[in-house]
């Protein structure tokens, strides 16, 4: 029993809350953090969307025979900082249409080398698709294509550019 000595005010003591409520919360709020961070990291975000498949243009004998009739002139690689800092190298050239058909598609596909001649980045880009007007007979259209991503073994030279793929325009009845 305690006693009260004088001239001293009694001491109160605060009813027990349980201190878990407190825990409970940081518990919940560190659960949704970690939650949060898997999410994200999971590729979930809803960030940049990634690039759409690219769309296979059709290269049948038809379209083989008639590639021979588009020319690739001009071709240059250059090289530039995005900015994110980050090293672009673009390829640029022109287009001719020798033939006789109008063209709404145009694949083509890029192949990087190293020393040895061995193919170490491929890729294949449209660079005449709609809404971009066709490539009629006899037109020049120029075309730019940016690769981030490049091997190092890459030999620095420039790469091999071939048509993979063609789109004729309706023919008029």
């Amino acid at each position: 029993m305690h006693a009260l000595l004088p001239n001293q005010p009694p001491t109160i003591v605060p009813p027990d809350t349980g201190g878990s409520g407190f825990a409970w919360k940081i518990l919940a709020i560190a659960t949704l953090l970690v939650a949060g961070f898997f999410y994200f990291w999971s590729g979930h975000a809803s960030g940049p969307a990634a690039p759409p498949a690219p769309v296979r243009l059709p290269f049948g004998a038809a379209e083989q025979a008639y590639a021979s009739r588009i020319e690739i002139e001009n071709i240059s690689l250059s090289r530039a900082e995005n900015f994110l800092h980050q090293e672009v190298t673009a390829l640029s050239g022109d287009l001719i249409n020798r033939g006789d058909r109008s063209l709404t598609g145009l694949q083509l596909t890029i192949e990087f080398f190293d020393e040895l001649h061995q193919v170490v980045l491929r890729e294949s880009r449209q660079v005449l698709s709609a809404p971009s007007p066709m490539l009629a007979s006899g037109d020049r259209r120029s075309f730019e294509i940016s690769f981030e991503h490049i091997p190092s073994s890459w030999n620095v030279q420039q790469p091999s550019v071939g048509i993979s793929g063609l789109q004729f325009a309706p023919a008029k009845e």
